[in-house]
């Protein structure tokens, strides 16, 4: 494998340092800005940018550090984050409550059915009762 020139090296780490402060990571995981998600964003190898290029790395240090460790667009992402997991934590709560009244329901709806059942049962078995004369008159005859 072969080693692009240094030059092209110091404009990857540079491209992606200014991506990154900019809070438009290319190939970050978090956005965060950390010498990790630089040399994640440059695309280069650790041991090549600690090695040849340590004061890039400074450099992108320094600035990060100027600008509080975390560009507006990560602490956006991560206000907008902690907003949806309460939003999602309040949705699951509603939905939980929701199928325990679904669940209610349908027990309900189940026994009044077996009920229903039952009264049709015995009204046919009260309509199947073979009814008696009535009482006979004396006959006069």
């Amino acid at each position: 494998m072969t080693r692009r020139n240094r030059n092209a090296e110091r404009e990857a780490i540079r491209a992606a340092a200014t991506r990154l402060l900019a809070g438009t990571p290319f190939r970050s995981t978090t956005g965060k800005l950390t010498r990790t998600e630089l040399i994640t964003g440059c695309g280069l190898r650790r041991d090549i940018v600690y090695g040849d290029h340590k004061d890039l790395m400074d450099e992108f240090k320094a600035r990060a550090e100027a600008q509080n460790l975390t560009p507006k667009a990560a602490r956006h992402m991560t206000e907008d984050n902690a907003a949806l997991r309460d939003a999602l934590a309040k949705t699951k709560a509603e939905l939980a409550a929701e199928r325990e009244r679904v669940r209610a329901l349908v027990r309900a709806t189940a026994e009044l059915s077996l009920e229903l059942d039952q009264a049709r049962e015995e009204l046919a078995a009260a309509q199947q009762i073979t009814r008696l004369p009535g009482p006979r008159g004396t006959d006069s005859s």
